[in-house]
């Protein structure tokens, strides 16, 4: 369930609550005339099965509530109440096949904007997939795809996409390009002082590396892979699965492309550099193509269920 807090001018109040009223799927509907202060208005809550939720939102801003007043969702982690069970069993679909599409953009728009906590963890995470790739060390691989945010600005650009946001694509475009730009930069910066100390060898990175030899060998198994990734990431993000969106982080290797690249470039190693760069574009174009696959597809099929119940 969701929480709906509504602040409605007072000659929108009453159309604000027969919307609410005739959308099925809500309960615990609850008016406060004149307890809103700034801006001034009325005070509507209730609550909504979140099958329901899209419909309602998209009902509510046609009534300019986003403009004139306010319209805030919560998640509901509890709920005992009979009149809940009965709206989630009355509303249309599973709650878990719903996408709250403006609840996507709202994400997407904070995780694809850059800025400079972005920019930090990109950059780290890259200069730990260099250490990763010159000691072929599987466990620094690992934790460079955990800490890396790219997804972010990934899914923004899906979401964009689909939602037919503009300004969104073109954020996340931009964080996305300037992301891997500045910390591929300060990944080769780091190189040369790790070499010049003596803890980055060519010899290191040129040796065999069993571990770590797969980042500059792009294939066909790396684009499934990807392809995978993005189906798996934009779910999580659409039902809310945090944890499913972290096996996702650490199971394509942008980040660690991205640093090898980097690195092989201060020794003149081109074939690394070249292949590193093709790993990476072929990573984030699988994502990207299966996350407006899958966001397309989640659309169609839930507005097919909706027809279908209705």
């Amino acid at each position: 369930m969701l929480h709906l807090r509504l602040i409605t001018p007072p000659d929108s109040t009453d159309d604000a609550i027969r919307l609410i009223e005739n959308t099925v799927g809500t309960a615990h509907l609850a008016v406060f005339p004149g307890a809103a202060r700034s801006p001034g208005g009325d005070v509507v809550t209730c609550d909504v099965a979140r099958e329901a939720g899209d419909q309602l939102l998209t009902g509510l801003q046609k009534l300019g509530l986003a403009q004139t007043g306010s319209i805030a969702v919560e998640n509901i982690d509890l709920s005992l109440s009979a009149r809940a069970d009965k709206a989630e069993s009355d509303a249309p679909g599973e709650g878990a096949d719903a996408v709250l599409w403006e609840h996507l953009v709202d994400a997407t728009h904070e995780e694809s904007t850059l800025s400079v906590t972005y920019l930090a963890f990109i950059t780290l995470a890259t200069m730990i997939a260099a250490c990763g790739v010159v000691l072929d060390n599987a466990i620094l691989i690992v934790g460079a795809m955990a800490v890396g945010p790219e997804f972010g600005p990934l899914a923004g650009i899906c979401t964009a996409a689909v939602h037919r946001a503009p300004r969104l694509a073109l954020r996340s475009l931009i964080a996305l390009l300037v992301g891997f730009a500045v910390a591929m930069a300060v990944t080769v910066g780091f190189s040369y002082f790790m070499d010049a100390v003596g803890l980055f060898t060519k010899d290191q990175l040129e040796a065999d590396r069993p571990n770590t030899g797969f980042i500059y060998a792009p294939d066909w198994f790396s684009f499934v892979v990807a392809v995978l990734a993005g189906a798996a990431g934009t779910l999580s993000l659409t039902s809310s699965k945090s944890g499913a969106l972290v096996g996702v982080a650490i199971s394509v290797t942008t980040v660690p492309a991205a640093a090898n690249a980097a690195v092989a470039l201060i020794y003149g190693d081109t074939n690394q550099t070249l292949r590193s760069s093709e790993q990476l574009l072929l990573n984030l174009l699988g994502i990207i193509l299966a996350g407006i696959a899958t966001l397309l597809i989640q659309k169609w099929l839930w507005t097919r269920q909706q027809k279908v119940t209705g």
